[in-house]
C-alpha cells in the first residue's frame, strides 16, 4: 500500500490505481461484522433491501409481513459496537401498509425524500419520506414482482413494472397513470431494470425463459431477445429459440457502466451478456444454486478492479469475479435462505436479508498492523488471493 501511495505522490500511477486497489482488497475481505448489529424489526422473511445513492446512510428494507423498515447505517455513537437503529416503519398498524409480501423497496434515485414500494397486493406506492404517507398509489391487475427507476434518467419519470401479466407496464410518476405497456413476453415479469448507461434502455427477464431490451421511445416492440447459444442453433432445434435461460429467469443485474448484464435463472445458470450486442459471453459460473419462486435480488460492486457479483445462494451469500466467473468465497452467516443483498460503495460494505429475519452487515476486515522491523516485502506471500493482483492498464478509461 505505501507503494501505491509513494506511485501516486510521484505521479507515477493514475489516481484511480489506488483506489481500485484498495476497494478490491476490502471487498475480498469482506466479513461478518460481529460488532454491528442491524436492529431487528421484522417479524418474517426480509425479500429486498436498497441504499439511498445520495449519501449511502440511509437503507430500506422489505419484508413478507409487508412491513417497511428504514435504518440509519451511520455510527453516530461513534462506539466500536452498535446497532443501525430503525428511524421509521411502515408497520402492520399503518393505515397505508401493504397487505400482503413487500417484494422491492427502492429509494428515488436523486434525492432521500421519496421512495417506492412494490407488492404482492397488486400495487406499487410511492412514498414520501418525511411523512410517511403514500403520495401516489397505482394499482395493477396482477400480482407486482418488480419495480425499478432509472438512475440516470433526467427527460422522463417512469417506473418499470413486472407483474403476472406478460406485459410490462410504464407508470409516469408525471402524470400519475400508466402510459404504455410492453407487449412481448409469454408470461409473468419477474425482473426489471433500467440501464445505468442509456436512460431510455430497459432490460426484462421472465417466466419464459426469455431476457428482452426495450427502448421505451419505440412502439415497435423489444430491441433485442437475448439468446443464449447466440444463434448457434438451428430454427428446426426442439429448443425454443431466443431463450436466455432453460428455466424461469428471475435475476437481472447490470454492472455500474452498464456495459454488461448479469442474469440468473431457475436453471442454476447465471450469465453474462454484452448489453449493446446481446452477446453471450460465455462466462462459466458453474452451478448456481436458484430455487426462488419470484424475483432474487442480488448485486455487483462498484469502483473494484475485477468487479464481483453477490449472488444469494441458500443460506450463503456467494462471491464471484464477473468477468472470470470464479468463485471467490461464500459469506456464512444467515440461519435460513438469503432472498436479497445490496452492495454499499462508499465503504464496501455488503448487507444481506433472507427468511430468519435478520439483516446481516459485512464489512472488510481491519489490516493486520505489520512491525516497524519487517518489511512488507519479507511477508509470506502464498496466502495472496489472485484477485488482489491489479490488473489495471490506462486503456481501459479512454474513451
Amino acid at each position: 500500500m505505501l507503494g501505491f501511495i509513494a506511485a501516486r505522490q510521484t505521479g507515477l500511477d493514475d489516481p484511480v490505481r489506488l483506489r481500485r486497489v484498495e476497494s478490491t482488497r476490502r471487498v475480498l475481505s469482506l466479513e461478518l461484522n460481529k460488532d454491528r448489529d442491524v436492529e431487528r424489526i421484522h417479524g418474517s422473511g426480509i425479500n429486498t433491501l436498497d441504499i439511498e445513492p445520495v449519501e449511502g446512510r440511509y437503507m430500506l428494507s422489505g419484508g413478507s409481513d409487508g412491513v417497511i423498515v428504514l435504518y440509519d447505517l451511520e455510527n453516530l455513537s461513534r462506539n466500536p459496537s452498535y446497532t443501525c437503529k430503525a428511524l421509521c416503519s411502515v408497520g402492520r398498524s399503518h393505515p397505508d401498509v401493504h397487505r400482503f409480501s413487500v417484494e422491492t423497496v427502492q429509494w428515488y434515485p436523486h434525492d432521500t425524500g421519496m421512495f417506492t414500494s412494490s407488492s404482492f397486493d397488486k400495487t406499487l406506492k410511492i412514498w414520501d419520506t418525511n411523512t410517511l404517507q403514500p403520495a401516489d398509489v397505482f394499482h395493477f391487475e396482477g400480482t407486482v414482482y418488480s419495480h425499478h427507476m432509472s438512475p440516470v434518467a433526467t427527460k422522463h419519470c417512469l417506473i418499470a413494472v413486472g407483474t403476472k401479466s406478460p406485459k410490462v407496464q410504464l407508470c409516469d410518476l408525471k402524470s400519475g397513470s400508466c402510459s404504455h405497456i410492453l407487449q412481448g413476453h409469454r408470461q409473468e415479469v419477474l425482473a426489471v431494470s433500467w440501464s445505468p448507461r442509456q436512460e431510455y434502455i430497459l432490460a426484462t427477464a421472465s417466466a419464459d425463459s426469455r431476457v428482452k431490451l426495450w427502448d421505451v421511445r419505440r412502439a415497435s416492440g423489444c430491441l433485442t431477445t437475448f439468446d443464449q447459444h447466440n444463434g448457434e442453433k438451428s430454427k428446426a432445434s426442439s429448443e425454443a429459440a431466443n431463450t436466455a435461460h432453460n428455466g424461469r429467469v428471475n435475476g437481472l443485474c447490470y454492472t455500474n457502466d452498464g456495459l454488461y448484464l448479469l442474469t440468473i435463472g431457475t436453471d442454476d445458470r447465471m450469465r453474462l451478456w454484452n448489453s449493446s450486442t446481446g452477446e453471450n459471453t460465455l462466462v462459466n459460473y458453474g452451478k448456481v444454486c436458484n430455487k426462488s419462486r419470484k424475483g432474487l435480488k442480488f448485486t455487483i460492486s462498484c469502483g473494484c478492479n475485477p468487479e464481483f457479483a453477490f449472488v444469494p445462494y441458500g443460506s450463503t451469500i456467494a462471491v464471484y469475479t464477473i468477468f472470470t466467473g470464479q468463485l471467490i468465497t461464500m459469506l456464512r452467516g444467515h440461519y435460513s435462505t438469503v432472498d436479497c443483498c445490496v452492495f454499499q460503495p462508499n465503504f464496501q460494505e455488503l448487507y444481506s436479508g433472507g427468511k430468519d429475519c435478520n439483516i446481516l452487515a459485512w464489512i472488510p476486515a481491519l489490516r493486520e498492523p505489520v512491525p516497524d522491523d519487517i518489511s512488507e516485502k519479507s511477508l509470506p506471500q502464498q496466502h495472496l488471493n489472485p484477485a488482489y493482483e491489479d490488473a489495471w492498464s490506462s486503456s481501459d478509461d479512454e474513451g
